[in-house]
């Protein structure tokens, strides 16, 4: 069976943005950039919210990206099947998109079971309806060294989750990346 995968990259405090949505602080290194992509290029299908879709879908034609490490990760998302979950989205603009109105945690549990690679979930709403679901199997998390006091929690509240701790890994510029399973 597949696993369900959320990664994402936090300030020290959780935050995935800050109060006014920004994330520039969490902008990767080539170090962080490079093992994102290591992270990303098993994942066969993308389950995203809304938000989240239409920021990654920048990755569909990004232009002049300047570097490899950028151009590995446009080809890896390309790649891949996505899933968005949206209610105001009529269509999606890029290829290997399904757009779905629900996030229905039973055809998740499908998904996962007949999937022949694993699947990552984007999103800190999204990925709080799967948590909560009991639908996601390992976290990643990339903690940047920085506290930016408000925003967009990664983890919902009121959710308990008992852990085991996978791998850990620093990079040269002070991020922290934790692995664990659920």
């Amino acid at each position: 069976m597949a696993k369900l995968i959320y990664s994402t990259m936090t300030s020290l405090d959780g935050y995935i943005n800050d109060e006014q949505g920004e994330f520039g602080w969490a902008r990767p290194d080539e170090e962080v950039h490079g093992f994102f992509n290591d992270l990303e290029r098993p994942i066969g299908t993308h389950l995203y919210g809304r938000r989240m879709y239409e920021m990654m879908s920048y990755w569909q034609d990004p232009g002049d990206l300047g570097g490899p490490v950028h151009r590995d990760y446009a080809e890896i998302w390309q790649a891949a099947e996505k899933i968005v979950y949206s209610r105001t989205l009529d269509s999606a603009p890029t290829p290997r998109t399904r757009l779905e109105a629900e996030f229905d945690p039973g055809a998740v549990r499908e998904l996962k079971e007949t999937a022949e690679t694993d699947l990552g979930i984007g999103g800190a709403g999204l990925a709080a309806e799967a948590l909560r679901a009991g639908l996601v199997d390992e976290l990643h998390q990339v903690l940047h060294p920085v506290i930016v006091g408000g925003g967009t929690h990664w983890l919902p509240t009121g959710l308990r989750l008992d852990l085991e701790l996978l791998d850990e890994h620093r990079f040269a510029g002070g991020a922290v990346h934790l692995h664990y399973r659920i």
